[in-house]
């Protein structure tokens, strides 16, 4: 009796199985792949709350710089700044209390593109970082 129940459930499984996890793997390959970033620098601004009730997010920018020497034995110092979104709620939050301008952090995320318009309408790129991990670091 318990194998004329369990039969149809079990069949039952195996087609919303197919149904929901088929795909046409003929012509896809299906691969690993890496999206991550880490950087350690210093925060440009106080983070800001954006987005809506839905989709709320902290943004902030972040510092890194890189140093060269001139063959004349001169240095230079050049900054790229960052645009870092928080989407995890508790970390969200975290970041949105605590992290202030000039603070030292490091972050652990992965590069998005995306496109924004701007006050004429006029459409551009955006890249920023969706921080996985915001990890503070303490002043001396």
């Amino acid at each position: 009796m318990f194998r004329q129940v369990i039969r149809p459930v079990i069949q039952n499984i195996r087609t919303v199985k197919n149904v929901l996890f088929s795909t046409n793997t003929e012509n896809v390959k299906l691969e690993k792949t890496v999206n991550q970033v880490t950087l350690l620098g210093r925060v440009g601004g106080d983070a800001q709350k954006r987005g809506n009730e839905e989709h709320p997010v902290v943004i902030f920018s972040l510092a890194t710089h890189s140093n060269y020497k001139y063959t004349n034995g001169d240095f230079m110092q050049r900054t790229d700044w960052h645009r870092i979104c928080v989407f995890k709620p508790n970390l969200r939050e975290t970041v949105a209390t605590y992290l202030r301008k000039g603070q030292r952090v490091l972050v652990v995320g992965k590069i998005s593109y995306g496109e924004f318009k701007d006050e004429q309408g006029i459409t551009k790129p955006s890249t920023a970082v969706i921080a996985d991990d915001v990890i503070f670091f303490q002043s001396l």
